[in-house]
């Protein structure tokens, strides 16, 4: 039997990035990465958020997102890196009190805990810059939607 997509893809050393992008009093946006420990850019996506400008409950909110979005893709495997460090460190305690962040940090924690085989890293802005183009390409897209938006081409031609 041989080993589901996701575990090959995590053998060779995919990660996940993901940030978020905010438009004070109006809307925010994540951007979310599939990415090869070399640098290529295998997949990526963007998603917005009306209504909710609070960084740190939208960064939490695409990491979700992308941890949906991996175990979507059949991933039982994935480093998710940020740059969110708040986030990774209340994650990485297993800490949930948090009351601003509340059942959505409740649920990330379960999606770590019920998923052995994902981890959460802090990596700093310069090398989570692909995931805030996604982010901030997103944001500008509102209100259209950026459901059908191609950003894997649209990262090619950027880099």
């Amino acid at each position: 039997m041989s080993a589901p997509p996701g575990v090959l893809g995590q053998a060779a050393g995919v990660v996940c990035l993901w940030d978020g992008a905010t438009r004070k009093g109006s809307h925010s946006a994540g951007g979310m990465v599939l990415r090869s420990l070399s640098g290529g850019v295998l997949m990526a996506k963007g998603i917005q958020f009306p209504g909710i400008d609070d960084p740190t409950v939208v960064e939490l909110l695409v990491l979700r997102e992308a941890i949906a979005w991996c175990l979507g893709q059949g991933f039982t495997g994935m480093r998710f890196e940020g740059d969110a460090k708040v986030i990774i460190d209340k994650i990485n305690s297993k800490d949930a009190s948090d009351s601003r962040m509340g059942v959505v940090l409740e649920e990330v924690l379960q999606y770590f805990c019920s998923n052995p085989g994902f981890s959460v890293r802090f990596v700093g802005r310069r090398n989570n810059r692909v995931a805030h183009l996604v982010a901030r390409k997103a944001l500008s897209l509102y209100p259209t939607t950026s459901r059908f938006f191609d950003f894997q081409a649209w990262l090619g031609s950027r880099m």
